[in-house]
C-alpha cells in the first residue's frame, strides 16, 4: 500500500445526487433546531483520526481553546482539560451531506465565543451550495446562513487558507473566499453575503479562487490562486473597498499559488507559503517569503528550495504549505513543507526570522501507541504528509501541532511527539461485520486505511490496520456464516488485493494468487456459509466492470463464472453453503446459484434498476430470507430465495440495512435501516419484522450521509454500528 499516498472519498454523484438537493438564495438564514429521541446513547468507534486535517486555529486570546477543521468530516473544538476534541457539526442530517466539509473557519479575537464555519465539499454542479454557520458559543449551537455559491473542502486546495476572516477593524463585519466566485463580504455577522466590491481577481468556473485571507494589523491581505506565476497573487486593502496588488510580491513557478499566511505583529512582517499548484497533491515547486508591511520590502527565507537530488539519483520536488508564528517570540515561525514523497515532509523552525531553520523531522521522536494503525504495518511512523495545517500555541512556544492524511500530531517539547487526536474520527468507513463470537464485536473496512479488528470500541484496534498485505482501501469484508472464525477481505494493495483469516479476523494470510484483474479493480468477495467458496467481484475505479471469480482453495486457484452478473455486489446464504445471490442493479433482476457460485440463473426480474447503489442483505440464520434496499424505491422481501418479492409497506425509501440480537421474547433479528418512514432520513431500528418502526438517533446525531452500511450486533440487542462518510463509525446502544 502506498499509505502516504492515501485516496479522498466521494459520496455522491451525478443525477441522483442532484435530485436530493436544492439551492436557496444566498442571504437566507435560518436558526436550528435540535430535538431528542429517547433511549439511546451514540459514540464513535476509537479509530483515532484517520483522515485529512485541513486547519488548526488557537484561540490568541483563550489559553487552551482551538479549533480543527477537516475535508469531510466536519469540525472540531479542542476541550482543553478533558485533552480532547469535541464535534461540532453532527446535527448536519441526511439533505445537508455535503456541508460535512469544511472549507474554512474563522475565529473572532475580541469574542472568544464567537465561531464560523463556511461549509461545503464539492463545488461541482452536482453538489448542493455551501452554506456559513455562525456561533455564539463556541459551537455548541449554530445559526446558519445558506449560500448562493459552491465551496470545495475536499478538492485541489483544501489544505490553503483561512478562507474566512473576521475584520479586525469591525467584528460584524466578515470575509469569505471563494474557488468560483470571487470574494464575498457580510455586514451583519454572516446572516447575509453579497460580492465584495472592487476585489479585483477574476473569477473561474475552473479556478482556485481566493486561497487565503490574513489580516496584519488593520489591513487585510487576499492570496488568489489563478495566477499564471507572473500576473498578481496577492491582493491587499486598508478600508475594505479600494484593492490594490501587492508591490514587489514574487513570481515565478515557485511562488505561483498562495497557500497560507501568518502576521508576526512584532516584527510586522507577513509570512507566506507558495507552491506551483494548490495541494494537496499535484505539487513540485514552492517557496517561502516574508514582507515587512512597514517598508514594503520583501525577503525570500525558503528553508530548502525543491529540486535538489535524493541521493538515489531522485529529484526532492515539493511545495511549502502551513505557517505559524510565535504570539510571545518575534521573528520565531514554524513553516511545513507539502508532498516531500523522495525525502519526507517536515516542519522547519526559524528562531531569526527565517534567516536560518532547523527541520524539527531530524530528532522527532514519535509515539503512536495510541493509534497503532500509523504504523503502517510493520513501518515506523513517518514525520507525515499534506502538512497544511501548522499552528503554534500562542501560550506556549513549544506547543507546536501539525495535521496530516491520517492524523493530529502535536510536541510540547519540539522533539516528541504524538497524535493529539483523541474524539476526531473522519474515517470514511464502508464495511462492517460483528461477529456473532470471539474476542471483536466489530470488523471494518474504510476507505484509505483498509480493514480493522476492533476488540475494543474504545481504543484504536491495537493491531492497526490489516496488514499481510496491507491495504489502502477496502472494497470487500464477509464471514462464513456457518464457520465465523473464517473472514476474508480485499481492497486496494501494492503487495496482493485479496487475504483469509483463519481466527475472526485478527491475522491474515494473502490469497496465494488472484486474478490478473484484482490489481486493478478488486472489488466486493463473500464467502458461503461453510467457508468452502469464494466469489470475487471485480469493478475498476471508474466503473468499468468485469467478470467475477470464484475460489474453493483460499484463493490459491480462480476460475470466472460467466453467469455471474458483472459488477453485482454477491451475497451468500447465510445457512446452505450450496446458495449465493446477486441482485444485477443494470437489469433489476434477481439471480441464484444453487451450486456453490459455479453457475447463477435469473429468480425474479422487474424490480427497479439503475442505481449500483442498491443493495442485497440476507437475514442471519435463515435460508432464503433476503431483503432488497432500493433507496428512494422503497424496501422489499423475499422469503423463498428471491423467486418472488414483495414490498414493505411500512416505509417509502432504504439505504442501509442490517440485522442484530431479536428483541427479548422475539423470534425474528432486530432489523436496523437508515431510511424513511416519514418525512425524513433517518436511523431505525424494528424489533417485529420492519412492521413498525421506532428511531433511534435524535437530531443532535445525524452525521450527514449514513447510506453505506449498518450491522447490529448480534450479541447485545440494540447495539448497532453505523458507518458514516467523513464521521468514521459510530455505534449506538439503548440507556
Amino acid at each position: 500500500m502506498r499509505a502516504s499516498r492515501p485516496s479522498r472519498r466521494v459520496v455522491l454523484a451525478g443525477a441522483a445526487a442532484a435530485a436530493a438537493l436544492t439551492a436557496v438564495p444566498m442571504s437566507q438564514g435560518r436558526a436550528l433546531a435540535a430535538s431528542a429521541a429517547p433511549g439511546y446513547r451514540w459514540r464513535n468507534v476509537v479509530q483515532g483520526g484517520t483522515g485529512f486535517v485541513t486547519g488548526v486555529l488557537f484561540h490568541p486570546s483563550v489559553r487552551g481553546l482551538a479549533y480543527a477543521r477537516t475535508d469531510i468530516g466536519g469540525a472540531y473544538r479542542w476541550d482543553d482539560s478533558a485533552a480532547r476534541w469535541t464535534p461540532l457539526v453532527d446535527h448536519l442530517g441526511w439533505d445537508d451531506w455535503n456541508l460535512l466539509g469544511v472549507e474554512a473557519m474563522a475565529i473572532d479575537p475580541g469574542h472568544p465565543n464567537r465561531l464560523y464555519l463556511a461549509l461545503g465539499t464539492y463545488a461541482q454542479s452536482w453538489a448542493s451550495n455551501g452554506a456559513v454557520l455562525r456561533s455564539d458559543d463556541r459551537g455548541a449551537t449554530w445559526s446558519r446562513t445558506d449560500l448562493a455559491v459552491k465551496l470545495g473542502a475536499n478538492e485541489d486546495g483544501r489544505g490553503a487558507g483561512e478562507r474566512l476572516l473576521v475584520d479586525p477593524r469591525d467584528s460584524d463585519t466578515l470575509w469569505l473566499g471563494t474557488r468560483h466566485d470571487g470574494l464575498l463580504k457580510s455586514t451583519d455577522r454572516g446572516a447575509t453575503w453579497a460580492a465584495a466590491t472592487g476585489f479585483p481577481g477574476t473569477p473561474s468556473a475552473s479556478g482556485q479562487g481566493v486561497t487565503l485571507l490574513v489580516a496584519a494589523g488593520r489591513v487585510l491581505y487576499a492570496g488568489w490562486g489563478d495566477s499564471d506565476g507572473t500576473a498578481a497573487n496577492l491582493y491587499r486593502t486598508g478600508d475594505g473597498v479600494t484593492w490594490e496588488a501587492v508591490p514587489g510580491q514574487p513570481s515565478g513557478a515557485a511562488a505561483k499559488v498562495p497557500i497560507r499566511a501568518a502576521y508576526d505583529k512584532h516584527t510586522r512582517e507577513l509570512y507566506l507559503t507558495y507552491a506551483n499548484a494548490p495541494g494537496p497533491n499535484g505539487q513540485s515547486d514552492g517557496s517561502v517569503h516574508a514582507l515587512c508591511t512597514a517598508n514594503g520590502k520583501w525577503r525570500e527565507v525558503t528553508p530548502v528550495k525543491p529540486g535538489g537530488t535524493t541521493g538515489d539519483g531522485g529529484t526532492d520536488s515539493f511545495g511549502y504549505g502551513g505557517v505559524a508564528v510565535d504570539a510571545r517570540r518575534p521573528g520565531t515561525l514554524v513553516v511545513s513543507t507539502n508532498n516531500r514523497w523522495a525525502l519526507v515532509d517536515t516542519v522547519f523552525r526559524s528562531t531569526d526570522g527565517g534567516r536560518s531553520w532547523t527541520s524539527l523531522k531530524d530528532s522527532a521522536v514519535f509515539d503512536v501507541s495510541e493509534t497503532p494503525y500509523l504504523k503502517w504495518g510493520a513501518d515506523a511512523p513517518k514525520f507525515g504528509w499534506w502538512i497544511q495545517a501548522l499552528a503554534l500555541d500562542p501560550y506556549d512556544s513549544r506547543h507546536v501541532v501539525y495535521g496530516t492524511g491520517a492524523t493530529l500530531y502535536g510536541t510540547r517539547d519540539l522533539k516528541n511527539w504524538a497524535p493529539q487526536v483523541r474524539g476526531i474520527e473522519e474515517a470514511s468507513a464502508r464495511l462492517l461485520i460483528s461477529p456473532p463470537v470471539g474476542e471483536a464485536h466489530l470488523i471494518s473496512g474504510s476507505g484509505d486505511i483498509g480493514v480493522m479488528y476492533h476488540e475494543k470500541l474504545t481504543a484504536s484496534p491495537s493491531r492497526g490496520m490489516a496488514s499481510n498485505p496491507v491495504f489502502g482501501t477496502a472494497t470487500g469484508l464477509a464471514q462464513a456464516a456457518a464457520k465465523p472464525a473464517y473472514v476474508v477481505r480485499t481492497g486496494w494493495g501494492d503487495h496482493g488485493n485479496g487475504a483469509y483469516s483463519n481466527d475472526g479476523g485478527r491475522t491474515w494470510a494473502p490469497f496465494a494468487a488472484q486474478p490478473s484483474l484484482a490489481k486493478d479493480a478488486p472489488g466486493p468477495i463473500a464467502v458461503n456459509a461453510d467457508g468452502t467458496a469464494l466469489l470475487w467481484v471485480f469493478v475498476h475505479w471508474d466503473g468499468t466492470k468485469y467478470p467475477a471469480h470464484r475460489s474453493t482453495d483460499n484463493g490459491a486457484t480462480w476460475t470466472e463464472v460467466p453467469s455471474f452478473p458483472k459488477g453485482a455486489t454477491p451475497v451468500a446464504d447465510p445457512a446452505d453453503p450450496t446458495l449465493f445471490y446477486a441482485y444485477d442493479t443494470d437489469t433489476g433482476t434477481l439471480l441464484a446459484s444453487t451450486d456453490s457460485g459455479r453457475t447463477f440463473t435469473v429468480r425474479a426480474g422487474g424490480l427497479p434498476s439503475g442505481d449500483s447503489q442498491f443493495e442485497l442483505v440476507a437475514a442471519p440464520g435463515r435460508s432464503g430470507d433476503l431483503w432488497l434496499s432500493l433507496k428512494a424505491n422503497g424496501l422489499y422481501r423475499s422469503t423463498d430465495g428471491g423467486l418472488s418479492f414483495s414490498k414493505v409497506a411500512s416505509c417509502w425509501a432504504s439505504y442501509a440495512l442490517g440485522f442484530g440480537k431479536a428483541a427479548e421474547g422475539a423470534d425474528y433479528p432486530a432489523v436496523y435501516m437508515v431510511g424513511s418512514t416519514e418525512s425524513i432520513t433517518a436511523v431505525y431500528r424494528s424489533d417485529d419484522e420492519a412492521k413498525s418502526w421506532v428511531r433511534i438517533n435524535d437530531d443532535r446525531h445525524q452525521w450527514g450521509w449514513t447510506g453505506e452500511a449498518i450491522a447490529g450486533d448480534p450479541r447485545v440487542h440494540g447495539r448497532v454500528y453505523l458507518a458514516t462518510n467523513g464521521r468514521g463509525i459510530q455505534y449506538g446502544e439503548p440507556v
